[in-house]
């Protein structure tokens, strides 16, 4: 099993999308058994697969209890692919966290799961601190989308200093350059700057449809240049997931 923490130290940068789109890219494209599991108290997730909301404050008490989990996971209409929902008992998880105390419960959960699933997507709440270092400690993988803008202000380096200062064996990090829009002189002048070539998301509105439809881009816009996109992202997760795995 491999799991793969979709991360960003701030918000508005394309996070959940892209962990629903690689994780049904993952079950339906793949045939992975593979559990998005949404750690983010927005509930995006759900809202892109078109689940209901829980009903109920119930996600924040799998990490004090694991045979929770197992209850709380809900299927989607999509086969092999798996829901672990969120809802708003997810809004104090830094505090959860530090109530528990160990720095690997989110680790052990994962590795409850390994029986069940091949792959673990983790859309993961922006920002540094107590959560962030659970998810690090947990993930084999870090996806890190990052607008031009963001990558500008240096919040690659950021996230690059936390994991150096926290944790002297962190997991790889994987940049995407989300959001691009080559009509714009300042994306057009980071992505000729990317060395070596970075996985890229194209700004489209058919990435903004998935919203709207509540749906994988792949499962409705398939021949589009955006879902070759992504293709080739999730084509490089699986490349870097077999590295990883061929050093063990």
């Amino acid at each position: 099993m491999a799991v793969i923490g979709v991360f960003s130290a701030k918000g508005g940068v394309g996070k959940t999308t892209l962990a629903v789109e690689l994780a049904w890219r993952s079950a339906v494209g793949s045939g992975h058994r593979t559990l998005l599991w949404d750690l983010d108290a927005q509930g995006g997730c759900s809202y892109l697969l078109r689940l209901e909301e829980p009903t109920g404050s119930r996600a924040a008490s799998a990490f004090y209890k694991t045979s929770n989990l197992r209850d709380l996971i809900v299927d989607t209409r999509f086969a092999g692919l798996s829901l672990l929902p969120s809802d708003q008992s997810l809004r104090n998880l830094v505090l959860t966290f530090s109530r528990i105390g160990s720095p690997y419960r989110l680790a052990q959960q994962t590795k409850f799961l390994a029986a069940n699933y091949d792959r673990v997507i983790m859309d993961c709440p922006p920002g540094l601190n107590a959560t962030s270092e659970q998810i690090i400690a947990a993930a084999d993988l870090l996806l890190v989308p990052l607008s031009p803008t963001c990558l500008k202000a240096g919040t690659l380096d950021k996230i690059r200093s936390e994991l150096i200062r926290h944790h002297r064996r962190h997991p790889p990090i994987l940049p995407v350059l989300s959001m691009l829009d080559i009509r714009r002189r300042l994306h057009r002048e980071t992505l000729a700057a990317l060395e070596p070539r970075w996985p890229v998301v194209p700004m489209n509105s058919l990435v903004e449809q998935m919203a709207v439809r509540r749906a994988p881009l792949g499962s409705f816009a398939s021949w589009s240049e955006p879902s070759r996109a992504m293709e080739r992202l999730f084509n490089a997760i699986e490349v870097k997931i077999a590295e990883l795995e061929s050093r063990q």
